[in-house]
């Protein structure tokens, strides 16, 4: 690195912002909330965020997590995550007998709107995602007929649409902001017509958190993103720290998962969270780094936030009433049908 003064040179950058997006935050304290206003248990449909301490912590508090809307028995209350869900599951709620909290964030409420209101202007809407993710799949679910997924610029060969005239891209809110614009580059050198959304899908807190992350990889030796392996927007943090200059870059649950042998050589670490992720478990790092001589705490600020969400409007009504009225008015608790 050149002549450097003496000193132990140890340092460590931390990323902001990083940590709870405005939809993290919104969701988990709407499971808080209905436990406190219902009590136990709450059903939630998938993680309600993806991360691995915030599930535990919600499950050890009454939530109880299944992967499909079957498994909640009649008469209950259930949630759906952040990542949204396909009109399908709304559906199953409701021959299910369960009232309903959706706690969507409300930039993936946007892009299934965009979705519903593309598909009924007859486009082929080309999806910038990863297959398989939560919220790819409610987003196709809106509007499975005019959809596909592009799944990274590699994918972009296989793409074949009705009319080139009527082509939109969207995409999930969690993805790499470069190689998405990549993605986008390389469709309309196939569809030069190809129109873009009305405003960027991919969320303020995604591209805020990867341009702190592209600032401090370029000056670390070593980054850790505090997130969990489900975490679209965790992994993205990874990938963009390597992309920016980071000699390493490692994804953590939590500061026990730090290997002791990735600090060999490094004077430099850099440090941030992704958007599901719990401030606690950054300072847990923070500590477990300073107990080894990385001390000296630097910010590397890329962006102000300020934006909230109002919470799910559902919390207002008496829905265990009419979770229990709901099972009592077609035929008692029936069994969920498989």
């Amino acid at each position: 690195m050149g002549v450097m003064t003496a000193s132990t040179g140890r340092r460590v950058l931390l990323a902001a912002p990083r940590g709870y997006c405005a939809g993290v935050d919104r969701a988990v304290i709407a499971v808080e909330k209905a436990l406190e206003q219902y009590g136990a248990p709450i059903y939630v449909r998938h993680e309600i965020v993806h991360n691995k301490y915030v599930v535990q912590t919600l499950e050890k508090k009454g939530a109880v997590f299944v992967e499909r809307t079957e498994e909640v028995p009649p008469g209950n209350i259930v949630m759906f995550s952040a990542h949204g869900v396909a009109p399908v599951v709304h559906e199953e709620a409701e021959r299910g007998r369960l009232a309903t909290i959706d706690a969507t964030c409300p930039l993936v409420t946007k892009v299934h709107k965009e979705a519903v209101r593309f598909a009924k202007e007859d486009y082929d809407i080309l999806l910038i995602g990863h297959e398989g993710h939560e919220e790819v799949i409610g987003t196709t679910g809106e509007a499975p007929e005019h959809i596909q997924l592009v799944d990274g610029p590699e994918d972009v060969a296989n793409v074949e649409v009705r009319d080139p005239s009527k082509v939109v891209w969207l995409s999930q809110t969690t993805l790499s902001v470069d190689e998405t614009m990549e993605t986008v580059d390389a469709l309309k050198d196939k569809f030069p017509r190809l129109i873009s959304p009305p405003s960027d899908d991919i969320c303020y807190a995604t591209q805020n958190r990867q341009l702190a992350v592209k600032q401090m990889g370029a000056q670390a030796d070593l980054v850790i993103v505090v997130g969990s392996r489900n975490s679209s927007n965790s992994k993205r943090l990874v990938e963009v720290a390597k992309i920016a200059g980071a000699a390493e870059a490692y994804l953590v649950d939590y500061a026990d998962e730090i290997d002791e042998a990735w600090l060999e050589g490094v004077t430099t670490v850099g440090v941030t969270s992704g958007a599901s992720v719990p401030e606690v478990l950054v300072e847990q790092v923070l500590e477990w780094l300073s107990a080894r001589g990385f001390e000296d705490v630097e910010i590397v600020k890329a962006a102000e936030e300020s934006i909230t969400f109002s919470l799910p409007k559902e919390l207002r009504r008496d829905l265990r009433d009419e979770a229990t009225t709901l099972a009592a008015e077609r035929g008692g608790s029936g069994t969920a049908a498989e």
